[in-house]
This record gives C-alpha cells, sequence and structure tokens, in this order.
C-alpha cells in the first residue's frame, strides 16, 4: 500500500503561482509512475503532469509551459510548481502513484483544492 499527502491548493489570483506537494509512505518501491491530475466540477478527471521513473516529465497541451513537476526520492515528494495560473486552472487536483505494470495498482491522495479568481 502507498498512501499520498496533497498540500499546497488555495486560492490565488490569475497570473500568480502555487507549489503543490504529494508525500508519498508506504511501499513505495512499488511505484514506477508519479502525476498530478485535476478534475473541475461537471468535467472529467485529466492528467496535468506525469513523471516515469528514470523518465521525461510529460504535461497536458494546457499547462504546458508553466507547469512543472519535479521528484525528491530523498524526501518521498511530488510537487507541482504552477506558474501563470489561469481561471481554467481552478480544480481539485490529486496526486496519484502507480505500477504501470500491475493494473489496478494505483493509489490516489483526497486532492487540494486550487482557486484561481480574481
Amino acid at each position: 500500500q502507498v498512501q499520498l499527502v496533497e498540500s499546497g491548493g488555495g486560492l490565488v489570483q490569475p497570473g500568480g503561482s502555487l507549489r503543490l506537494s504529494c508525500a508519498a509512505s508506504g511501499s513505495i518501491f512499488t511505484i514506477n509512475f508519479m502525476g498530478w491530475y485535476r478534475q473541475a466540477p461537471g468535467k472529467q478527471r485529466e492528467l496535468v503532469a506525469g513523471l516515469p521513473n528514470g523518465g521525461s516529465p510529460n504535461y497536458a497541451d494546457s499547462v504546458q509551459g508553466r507547469f512543472t513537476v519535479s521528484r525528491d526520492n530523498a524526501k518521498n515528494t511530488f510537487d507541482l510548481q504552477m506558474n501563470s495560473l489561469k481561471p481554467e486552472d481552478t480544480a481539485l487536483y490529486l496526486c496519484n502513484a502507480a505500477n504501470s505494470y500491475i493494473p489496478g495498482e494505483a493509489y490516489w491522495g483526497q486532492g487540494t483544492q486550487v482557486t484561481v479568481s480574481a
């Protein structure tokens, strides 16, 4: 089992920045992918940014150039730096950890709310 706890959400004005952090614990050695997803009311959950073990990050087109993911293996944290935030970035942001070789081996945090509004 893997436990994920997100933090760092909040209310920010358009153009502002936020940094989300996901703290992972448990059987982290089983994980080979971590990602940040978001879900806005009435919309499907979407992958915002993903980072496979030993690989390069990938980003949704809508956040490319504005968001950056990073992972600190020593601290077992997975961060999402969000710059130039837009109202359409408003959503519940969820941290995900998975093993792509084992179907169903995926874990989710409880989410942290990001609201971009003037």
